[in-house]
């Protein structure tokens, strides 16, 4: 994407402020229109987290192919991990094919969040380590969260790059300070760099991962997608996972199963 699109794009697009502090500048309809018409025409196209796509987003998408009718678009969601308030269906009659085997995590980090998915896969991962979990209010899950990564990488010797330390509600000092002294660009530069240990919001950690992840869990702001966001949460760790929170509050916003593999 062309930085003088993007530019153009949030300076007049409703809803979007990036100027705002710690608010991460986000794309409605206008915007996904102006960036495919600013773009080279494209044989094809895949779109991930297709759950979050708006209805008004898929027309323009189209657009962007060089042939609309021939060229290829691949779909990839979850239903179960729609987060955001968008209503869309991908344009695509084809009956959907479903990956029912999970190869991302391993067995255990599966079977604690496998209760949260509409259609139960097949765990192929390898076994992996337990889950760990640190029993707090959400009021400490952060503070619970920082020992966890501390001991992870001063004392287990896990490289700080292959972890990712995720809050569910309100964001972690460092994430913000890291917003507002570099800047979103600067901020994901780190992500990407896989350096040091990433702070981060589940929301904004949707379809990526890391070895470890640190799940604090304090607390939602909308109960209307808690369930959704946990689910993420709980799935971005390929290794090995660590969650801290309220055992009352996780069972009833994920239920009595995720509770029972957190705590057995």
């Amino acid at each position: 994407v062309h930085d003088d699109a993007v530019e153009a794009v949030l300076s007049w697009t409703p809803g979007c402020n990036p100027t705002q502090p710690g608010r991460q500048p986000f794309l409605e309809p206008g915007a996904v229109v102006l960036l495919t018409v600013r773009r080279p025409p494209l044989h094809g196209q895949v779109v991930d987290e297709g759950q979050d796509f708006s209805s008004s987003w898929w027309p323009p998408t189209l657009l962007a192919l060089k042939d609309p009718d021939a060229g290829g678009l691949y779909v990839f969601l979850d239903e179960g991990q729609r987060v955001f308030d968008r209503l869309g269906a991908a344009p695509i009659e084809l009956a959907p094919f479903p990956l029912d085997e999970n190869i991302r995590n391993t067995k255990r980090i599966a079977q604690v969040f496998g209760s949260l998915c509409l259609e139960q896969p097949e765990y192929k991962g390898l076994e992996g380590p337990p889950v760990r979990f640190v029993a707090c209010s959400s009021d400490d899950a952060i503070d619970a969260a920082d020992t966890e990564v501390q001991r992870l990488t001063e004392v287990e010797g896990w490289p700080p790059g292959s972890v990712a330390l995720l809050t569910t509600k309100h964001r972690h000092p460092v994430q913000s300070d890291t917003v507002e002294r570099a800047g979103w660009d600067g901020y994901w530069d780190d992500f990407f760099a896989a350096e040091d240990v990433f702070y981060g919001h589940v929301l904004g950690f949707k379809g990526l991962e890391r070895p470890v992840v640190v799940l604090a869990v304090n607390g939602f702001r909308d109960l209307s997608r808690a369930k959704e966001m946990l689910y993420v949460g709980l799935s971005r760790a390929r290794t090995l996972l660590v969650v801290c929170g309220d055992p009352e509050v996780i069972a009833a916003v994920g239920g009595e199963g995720v509770r029972r593999r957190l705590t057995m």
